[in-house]
């Protein structure tokens, strides 16, 4: 169940980091009252929140099952 647990978190955090790149890249424009939105300060965290994301998956994914 943790297993389960930290892979949906990870995929949260990636896709999180996937929205805050496109605002601060200029591409997402919603909400439209976003202070995020054309900052590229927020590109390169959502670049650092998709590879956290991925990361954490890979590492739960690799454990052995019986730890």
């Amino acid at each position: 169940m943790r297993r389960l647990a930290l892979t949906i978190l990870g995929i949260v955090i990636f896709l999180l980091g996937v929205l805050w790149t496109l605002q601060g890249l200029g591409f997402v424009g919603w909400p439209a009252d976003s202070f995020m939105i054309g900052k590229r300060q927020w590109a390169y965290i959502g670049v650092l929140a998709m590879a956290a994301g991925l990361i954490l998956v890979w590492i739960v994914r690799r454990r052995r099952s019986g730890r």
